[in-house]
C-alpha cells in the first residue's frame, strides 16, 4: 500500500498545485473520493476547511486530510487510468504547452502518467536524466528505430549544466518535439507511447493475437491476449472492449510446448489448477516469446517478485539513491577536504608569507653573507698575501736562523774551545793565585822580619842613647860597644838592605804575577762577555775565597783585617818598649 500511496500522491500533487481558488480543495477531494471508490465524508471535509484562511493551504494543510480521510481508505479496487485522467484534467489545461506538438493530447496524458511512474519520490517532481534515457530507449525500441546515444549524451550534458532533471510538462515537450523520433510519423510515435504506457502503467508484459482452443466446442478462435503479472486476459479485439475471459496465473501454473496437430502449428499449453489452455501462435518466434514471457511471469509469482519493469525501476532508484548517498558522502568528504584544504591553504598562505619573509630575510642575509664573503675574500686575499709575505719572511728567517744556527753551532764549538782555554786560563790563574799567596806569605815573613829588625834597631838606638848619657868612663866602653853595635847596625842595615832588595824582588814578582792575573782576569771578563752574548749557554766558574781579604795597592792582601790589627798592636808594643 505504501507504493500505491506514493503513486497516487504524485498525480494528486499535480492536481493540487494547479488549483487556484480557495475552495477548490473540496472539489478535488470530492473527485478523488469518486474515482478511488472511497466513501465521501462531507462533514469531515467541512470541518477541515471551516476556517477562513487560504482554503486548501490552511493552518492545518491539505495533506493531513488527504491522508486520513482518503488515502488510508483506498483498497485498490479503482481504475488507475480514470484516476490519472481526473488529475490530468485538473492540471493539464494550466500547464500543458500551447505550442504545437507531434503527439496528441491522449499521448501527452500517457507520457504524463509515465512521468509519475518514473519520477523521483521528492517534490517538486522531476524525472532524472537516467530515467529520461530509459524512457526514450523504450520509445525508440517500440518504434523500431536505432538509439542515438551520442545525441542523448550531448542533451544530457546540456541538461546537467542547468538543472537536475525535467518536469512532467518539459518531458511532454521533449517527446512531442520529435527530437529523438526524427523520421517517424505521428502514428508510429503514438503506437510506441501506447506500448510503453501499457507496459509500465498497465503492467502489460506482452500482448498480441493468437488462436485459442475452446473448452466446449473445441474450436479455434482468434483472440487478443494481454499478459499481466498475475493474469492473462483475452479479448475479441485489441480495443479491449469485449473481454472473453481470464487465465489466472499463480506459482502452480506451468507452460509447455506442444507438437503440431489437427493442422495447427506453434502450439503451447498453459496448465493451471482447474483447467488448461491450448494456444496457437502465429509463428515459432511468437510461440517462443509467449512461452518465455509466461514462464517468467510464473517464476516471478513463485518468488513473490514484482513485475520486471517495476523491479528494474526500483533497482534503478536504489542505485541512484546509493550513488546519491555516495555522492553526498563524497560531497561531505569533499567539503571536509575543501575545509581542510582551505585550512591548509590558510596554513600554506601563512607558511608562504613566513617563507617569503624568511626568503626576504634569507635574501638579505644572503646579500650580507655575499658582502661579508666578498669582504672576507678581500680580507683573506690580503691575509693570504700577508701570509705569503710572512711565510716568505719566515722562510727567509728560517734560512737566516739556519745560518745563525750554523753560526751558533760554530760559536758553540768556539765556546767549547774557549771553555777549554778558559779552563786552562783558570788553571793558570789558580796557579798564579797560589804563587801570589806564596809571595804574600814571603812578603809577610819579610815584613815580620823587617819589623823585628827595626824593633831591634830601635832598641839598640835607645840603648845607645842611654849609653851616651853614661859616664865618660863608660863612654869609651860604650863607644866601643857603640862601634860594635854600629857594626852590628851596619850589618843589620846591610841585612835590611838585603831584605829590601828581596822585598823589591818579591814586589817585582808580585807585579809580574798581578799582571798575569790581570791578563787572566781580562781574558775571563772577555769570555764572560762572550758567554753572556751567546745567551748564557756557558756560565764561567770564578774562584773565590771563603773569607774576606783586604785590598791593597798591590791587590788582595795576604792576611785578614784582624791579623793586620794584631800586627799593628804588636808593632806599637815593641815601639813603646824600645823608647
Amino acid at each position: 500500500m505504501v507504493g500505491l500511496k506514493e503513486e497516487l500522491l504524485k498525480s494528486i500533487w499535480h492536481a493540487f498545485t494547479a488549483l487556484d481558488l480557495d475552495r477548490s480543495g473540496k472539489v478535488l477531494s470530492h473527485n478523488l473520493c469518486t474515482v478511488l471508490n472511497v466513501p465521501h465524508d462531507p462533514v469531515a471535509l467541512e470541518e477541515h476547511f471551516r476556517d477562513d484562511d487560504e482554503g486548501p493551504v490552511s493552518n492545518q494543510g491539505y495533506m493531513p486530510y488527504l491522508n486520513k480521510f482518503i488515502l488510508e481508505k483506498v483498497q485498490g479496487n479503482f481504475d488507475k487510468v480514470e484516476f490519472n485522467r481526473m488529475c490530468w484534467t485538473l492540471c493539464a489545461k494550466k500547464n500543458l504547452s500551447k505550442s504545437p506538438l507531434l503527439i496528441s493530447d491522449e499521448d501527452a496524458f500517457k507520457v504524463w502518467v509515465i512521468f509519475n511512474f518514473l519520477s523521483e519520490d521528492k517534490y517538486p517532481l522531476i524525472i532524472v536524466p537516467e530515467e529520461i534515457e530509459y524512457l526514450l530507449k523504450k520509445l525508440t525500441e517500440a518504434m523500431g528505430a536505432g538509439w542515438q546515444q551520442e545525441q542523448f549524451d550531448h542533451y544530457k550534458v546540456a541538461l546537467n549544466t542547468s538543472r537536475e532533471g525535467l518536469s512532467a510538462w518539459e518531458l511532454i515537450d521533449l517527446v512531442g518535439s520529435g527530437q529523438f523520433s526524427k523520421g517517424m510519423d505521428r502514428q508510429t510515435v503514438s503506437m510506441a507511447i501506447n506500448e510503453v504506457f501499457n507496459e509500465l502503467i498497465l503492467d502489460v508484459l506482452k500482448q498480441g493475437y493468437m488462436l485459442k482452443k475452446g473448452h466446449k466446442r473445441k474450436n479455434w478462435t482468434e483472440r487478443w491476449f494481454v499478459l499481466k503479472p498475475n493474469i492473462i486476459s483475452y479479448y475479441v479485439s485489441e480495443d479491449l472492449k469485449d473481454k472473453k475471459g481470464d487465465i489466472i496465473l499463480d506459482g502452480n501454473c506451468c507452460v509447455e510446448a506442444l507438437p503440431d496437430k489437427d493442422g495447427k502449428k506453434c502450439l503451447f499449453l498453459i496448465k493451471c489448477l482447474d483447467k488448461s489452455f491450448e494456444i496457437s501462435a502465429s509463428d515459432k518466434k511468437k510461440k517462443q516469446e509467449w512461452i518465455q514471457a509466461i514462464q517468467t511471469t510464473v517464476n516471478l509469482l513463485r518468488a513473490g517478485s514484482p513485475p520486471p519493469h517495476k523491479e528494474a525501476r526500483q533497482k534503478r532508484k536504489e542505485l541512484r539513491q546509493k550513488l546519491l548517498a555516495e555522492h553526498e558522502e563524497l560531497e561531505r568528504q569533499m567539503k571536509e577536504l575543501q575545509t581542510a584544504n582551505e585550512n591548509k591553504q590558510k596554513e600554506l598562505e601563512t607558511v608562504r608569507k613566513q617563507l617569503e619573509a624568511a626568503a626576504a630575510r634569507a635574501a638579505e642575509e644572503e646579500k650580507k653573507r655575499l658582502q661579508t664573503q666578498v669582504e672576507l675574500q678581500d680580507r683573506f686575499s690580503l691575509e693570504l698575501e700577508r701570509e705569503k709575505m710572512v711565510r716568505q719572511k719566515m722562510e727567509e728567517q728560517v734560512a737566516q736562523k739556519s745560518s745563525e744556527l750554523e753560526q751558533y753551532l760554530q760559536r758553540v764549538r768556539e765556546l767549547e774551545e774557549m771553555y777549554k782555554q778558559l779552563q786552562e786560563a783558570l788553571e793558570d790563574e789558580k796557579q798564579a793565585r797560589q804563587d801570589e799567596e806564596t809571595v804574600r806569605k814571603l812578603q809577610a815573613r819579610l815584613l815580620e822580619e823587617e819589623s823585628a829588625k827595626r824593633a831591634e834597631l830601635e832598641k839598640w838606638h835607645l840603648q845607645q842613647q842611654q849609653t851616651i848619657q853614661m859616664t865618660e868612663a863608660e863612654k869609651q866602653e860604650l863607644e866601643n860597644q857603640r862601634m860594635i853595635k854600629e857594626q852590628a847596625l851596619q850589618v843589620a842595615m846591610q841585612q835590611l838592605e838585603q831584605l829590601e832588595l828581596e822585598r823589591k824582588e818579591a814586589l817585582e814578582q808580585y807585579e809580574e804575577v798581578k799582571k798575569k792575573l790581570e791578563t787572566a782576569a781580562n781574558n775571563t771578563k772577555s769570555w764572560k762577555d762572550k758567554v753572556a752574548h751567546h745567551e748564557g749557554l756557558i756560565r764561567l766558574i770564578e774562584p773565590g775565597s771563603k773569607n774576606p781579604h783586604l785590598i791593597t795597592n798591590w791587590g788582595p792582601a795576604a792576611f785578614t783585617e784582624a791579623e793586620l790589627e794584631e800586627r799593628q798592636k804588636s808593632w806599637k808594643g815593641k815601639k813603646a818598649t824600645s823608647e
